[in-house]
């Protein structure tokens, strides 16, 4: 029992840092970098200062309410199965760190600004031109090894089971 209270610690505390770290970053964004220009970093990389006033890709320009609401719902939900959940590893509480507290960022940027801070512009990739933010980042960072960790515990599982252990 001591080490789920760890583990949901150590969640709270990713969680809690990640929203801090992506905040500071968008505010410093938005009171550096004006709307709708660009700083270019390299050839490769420019801060080109956006706002999302919608979902994932930009997708329903003008419906981030909706999106807000979701989010809020799928980390309310992310929070209690960690919390209620007996047997998860430690990774699982690590990864889901950074999921929640980048959503948290994006719905903070929503409350705060109305829309989404973008700024990571990254040029130079064929039929890519995307601008995201820190908490995205972060929330891939989360989901990723959540992802491969999952599909190789799976497949290390049915192998067992096909080996006739």
């Amino acid at each position: 029992m001591e080490r789920r209270y760890h583990n949901i610690l150590i969640f709270l505390v990713i969680s809690i840092s990640v929203l801090l770290l992506c905040q500071a970053i968008g505010l410093w964004v938005n009171n550096t970098i004006p709307q709708n220009t660009t700083l270019e970093l390299s050839r490769f990389v420019h801060f080109t200062h956006l706002r999302n006033f919608g979902g994932v890709f930009g997708l329903a320009q003008g419906s981030g309410w909706l999106f807000g609401l979701i989010s809020i719902g799928l980390l309310l939900c992310v929070t209690a199965y960690l919390i209620i959940n007996p047997i998860l590893e430690r990774h699982e509480y690590v990864c889901f760190g950074f999921v929640v507290g980048g959503g948290a960022s994006n719905i903070a940027d929503r409350l705060i600004y109305g829309s989404v801070i973008d700024f990571i512009d990254i040029q130079q990739i064929p039929l890519w031109n995307y601008v995201f933010n820190t908490a995205d980042v972060m929330i891939h960072i989360g989901i990723w090894p959540l992802l491969i960790i999952s599909f190789v515990l799976n497949k290390t599982a049915s192998s067992q089971y096909t080996d006739g252990n």
